[in-house]
């Protein structure tokens, strides 16, 4: 008898979990997970104005964040920008990076958004995606991110809050190669 019910449970088990597997098998079929970290779309390219190497600047209109790499030349990245009324322009400061970041609706975007969580935590579903560049003013967290996204349709396009969307293989390029203390000119 003990061993019929071990094999009911074993059974039981293996079918729970065959379950879970097959849910979140379907969810990333769904596109809940992604299953890639996007395209890359860096491009070296000839720049007019003369900033320092490491210097990001980015051309909201344009929807293009550019990494100076010497006098002249950058890598030019697409990114999605702020929608109507979120657009913004300014020099700010990398203030800090963060690999898979967590994620804090800030109060305003609460304010707008009812229902958001007060913290989506670090993985495939936080809309941080992969790595997180923190924008600075004068020491202080503007609340602007220069971030990944699991949204790979709104890259080139306006629609966030203010931040700079990448897809998650061009913001982990990104991240490797700037440093925190880089200027950034938004314009």
């Amino acid at each position: 008898m003990k061993a019929v019910d071990s094999g009911r449970i074993r059974s039981c088990v293996g079918l729970a979990v065959l379950v879970v597997l097959t849910v979140a098998g379907d969810a990333a079929a769904g596109g809940l997970v992604p299953r890639s970290l996007g395209p890359t779309t860096s491009t070296v390219v000839t720049i007019e104005k003369t900033y320092a190497a490491g210097t990001i600047v980015v051309v909201s209109a344009n929807r293009t964040l550019d990494l100076v790499i010497s006098e002249g030349r950058a890598i030019r990245y697409k990114i999605g920008v702020g929608r109507d009324g979120f657009r913004w322009s300014g020099t700010v400061k990398v203030g800090r990076k963060a690999e898979w970041p967590d994620w804090r609706p800030p109060a305003e975007m609460k304010a707008r958004s009812a229902g958001l969580p007060d913290l989506v935590p670090a993985g495939p579903l936080n809309p941080l995606g992969a790595r997180g560049i923190y924008l600075y003013k004068g020491g202080t967290d503007t609340l602007y991110r220069i971030h990944g996204t699991n949204e790979q349709s709104t890259v080139g396009g306006f629609a966030s809050s203010g931040c700079f969307r990448m897809s998650n293989a061009d913001v982990i390029d990104l991240y490797k190669r700037v440093k925190v203390g880089s200027t950034v000119i938004v314009n």
